[in-house]
């Protein structure tokens, strides 16, 4: 039997911190459940992960050093991994053991399978009724799609957001991150923290459903009542923020692109003051933000600041600009966000220590709390770390008696 993992337990920081004495019971896989779980216990909540004997899928998703997965070091930071078999009966009731102790359940399972298990919201809440159940699925927990599987990248089509993506002349593109999935993480966290403060008042506890392909639409607030009033059906504009003008990419001399966003009159004014062009407020295609942002004017105007951005190299056409406070970027690549000095100055680039690599670069901690700020207090665990401690700690069950169930296979203790 392996011994308990000892960079697993709670410390002093993580007493201070604003959810020190939730404690979560994580029965998810992949992105938007354990990423929301990752933010919980950024904050100091206690997850206790649940994980099947072959683990969490995240683990063989990613870059890996060896056979360690760097995207599970990171989303699964600051949890505790215990292995349990729910396809026993055994594991079952060592889980609903577990989440008899818990404050909130986080599941990404599809709607029923905890049911079957004899782990639902209604078969745990009639014995604790202050449990809160966070569920994310593709569709939600009713309605006709209910039982559709749905990762982010196909609720993105359902809710909306694919049609929207990428170049007018060429098919709906994506964006090669899990933004969706992620967006539904915060959704998860904020409904846990309602209905936390809820039971606050009432003493119980509620379901929380969240659904991605409902995440993925909510960033269409503003086409809903354009087509509601106006039957508007925007197609794909490239780089280009619909309605909105000069906001777009831009070439430079050698061959990079600067991002400008001259949203406001004020700030369209102190470009056109830098690149020598006042004479365009008096132009009637450019005088307003309106007029900016109908489609032949858009393109008239990025046609003219083209022009302009192709004199000058990136890095001091962007230094040029900034100056006279206009919103530029130059387009990062991950290397330029290692090097920049403001993600430096921010801590967002954390460098966690590890047992096996000594240590791993990992996004910091958003968002910042004053008085009582999140913290990363360990890496994500291995498969297993923390089974026999949980185990011991949480449900008092002794060393016989964990011996069975691991030779059984109900759990395992990892390597």
């Amino acid at each position: 039997m392996n011994p308990p993992s000892t960079n697993q337990q709670p410390t002093t920081a993580s007493e201070a911190q604003p959810l020190a004495g939730v404690k979560v019971i994580e029965i998810c896989s992949t992105i938007a459940g354990p990423a929301c779980g990752r933010l919980l216990a950024d904050f100091g909540a206690d997850v206790i992960k649940i994980e099947p004997p072959q683990g969490d899928p995240v683990r063989q998703m990613g870059s890996h050093v060896g056979d360690i997965s760097l995207y599970a070091a990171s989303i699964l930071r600051n949890k505790r991994s215990v292995v349990i078999d729910l396809k026993s009966e055994q594991g079952c009731r060592l889980a609903l053991a577990l989440i008899a102790g818990a404050d909130i359940v986080l599941e990404n399972n599809r709607p029923g399978v905890l049911e079957r298990l004899g782990l639902g919201y209604e078969q745990v809440s009639a014995q604790h009724p202050g449990i809160i159940f966070v569920r994310i699925s593709g569709y939600g927990q009713d309605g006709p799609y209910a039982q559709r599987p749905g990762y982010g990248a196909i609720c993105e089509a359902v809710g909306g957001v694919r049609h929207m993506t990428g170049d007018p002349d060429r098919p709906p593109a994506r964006v090669a991150l899990a933004t969706t999935d992620y967006l539904t993480s915060v959704y998860a966290a904020f409904g846990a923290m309602g209905a936390l403060r809820s039971r606050d008042r009432t003493g119980l506890g509620q379901v929380v459903d969240v659904a991605l392909y409902e995440t993925a639409f909510t960033q269409l607030e503003p086409l809903v009542p354009a087509y509601q009033k106006l039957n508007k059906i925007p197609m794909r504009v490239g780089p280009n923020l619909p309605s909105m003008a000069p906001n777009s990419l831009y070439p430079t001399r050698d061959n990079n692109y600067l991002l400008i966003a001259a949203n406001s009159n004020a700030t369209f004014e102190r470009l056109l003051k830098l690149m020598d062009r006042l004479d365009l407020l008096q132009d009637t295609r450019f005088c307003s933000i309106r007029a900016r942002g109908q489609k032949p004017n858009m393109t008239d105007l990025d046609a003219i600041i083209s022009a302009w951005t192709r004199q000058y190299d990136a890095v001091e056409l962007e230094q040029m600009i900034i100056a006279v406070q206009v919103p530029v970027s130059r387009v990062y690549t991950i290397a330029d966000i290692f090097d920049d000095p403001h993600y430096q100055a921010r801590g967002m680039i954390a460098n966690v220590p590890h047992p096996q690599l000594e240590s791993v670069a990992q996004v910091g901690i958003v968002p910042r709390l004053s008085a009582t700020p999140g913290s990363i207090r360990f890496t994500g665990p291995d498969l297993g770390a923390d089974t026999v401690s949980v185990l011991r700690g949480e449900l008092g069950i002794d060393d016989k008696t964990i011996e069975d169930l691991l030779r059984e296979g109900v759990i395992s203790a990892g390597n």
